[in-house]
């Protein structure tokens, strides 16, 4: 794999989200294949995005199933980097012109207290990182026509990133059983998804963890202030303009917003 791939590959994604046309799957247009080469790829996009003027505001992880790891033939989660355009408010309305194919998924979002530093922390220090939960929406995107990714088309593409939805109330994360929190999704008034804490790679905070982790030994600590997206807690679903979502989490609450 060259240099020439990457930065071609990686132009070929820019200017999809540019112009909103989906393009067929980088793998097989660039030969772009594997993990480190796939990161190689988001990597120059968000150099790209942050010298453009963008602020890290946080990550996602990406498949916490099980179900769509054996998918993809992987036995790990994927991450994603998150900017401060990304994050919309509880009830705010959520322009659908800035996505191309979207889909929307429930999650437990965290949010770092204190910087993590130095490689591999301990799950004790990464627990004393986190300062609160929120109830959160994820609009995942996909600048591949017709969501046909494989692992290395979703990495690459920032971990098919597209907006976020944090709820209002933070809330202690050692006040909660998050494991055992059960979720509804609602469109429109219908039930379209359901779920719990444990669907996510077994325990939020199992996928939070590994985010740290992987973060760490690329030289990347966890911020504090930074939002940390755990992953789906039940199947995402199409979304399109006119939609009004819904998603309740346990004890953690509500969030919603609107697409326009």
């Amino acid at each position: 794999m060259t240099t020439s791939n990457i930065e071609e590959a990686a132009l070929a994604l820019r200017q999809a989200r540019s112009t909103g046309q989906a393009i067929a799957p980088i793998s097989q247009s660039f030969g772009i294949q594997g993990l480190d080469t796939s990161y190689a790829v988001a990597e120059v996009n968000t150099q790209a995005r942050l010298k453009a003027g963008a602020c890290i505001s946080g990550l996602k992880v990406g498949l916490t199933s099980k179900a769509v790891q054996q998918q993809l033939g992987v036995d790990q989660p994927d991450f994603g980097t998150l900017f401060d355009d990304m994050e919309y408010l509880n009830g705010q309305d959520i322009p659908t012109s800035r996505l191309m194919q979207p889909k929307i998924e429930a999650e437990i979002a965290f949010v770092v207290g204190r910087d993590l530093n130095g490689q591999s922390p301990s799950y004790s220090e990464f627990l004393r990182s986190l300062d609160f939960a929120l109830p959160a929406l994820e609009i995942v995107d996909s600048a591949i026509a017709n969501w046909k990714i494989t692992l290395a088309d979703t990495v690459a593409d920032n971990a098919s990133c597209g907006l976020y939805v944090l709820g209002d109330q933070p809330v202690s994360v050692g006040s909660l059983s998050l494991a055992k929190l059960g979720m509804t999704m609602a469109m429109d008034g219908q039930t379209v998804s359901t779920g719990t804490g444990s669907a996510c790679l077994g325990h939020p905070l199992r996928a939070a963890y590994w985010l740290a982790v992987t973060m760490a030994k690329r030289g990347h600590g966890l911020k504090a202030g930074q939002v940390i997206l755990s992953g789906a807690l039940g199947p995402m679903v199409p979304i399109a303009i006119g939609n009004h979502i819904h998603a309740d989490i346990g004890d953690l609450g509500s969030v919603n917003c609107r697409m326009v």
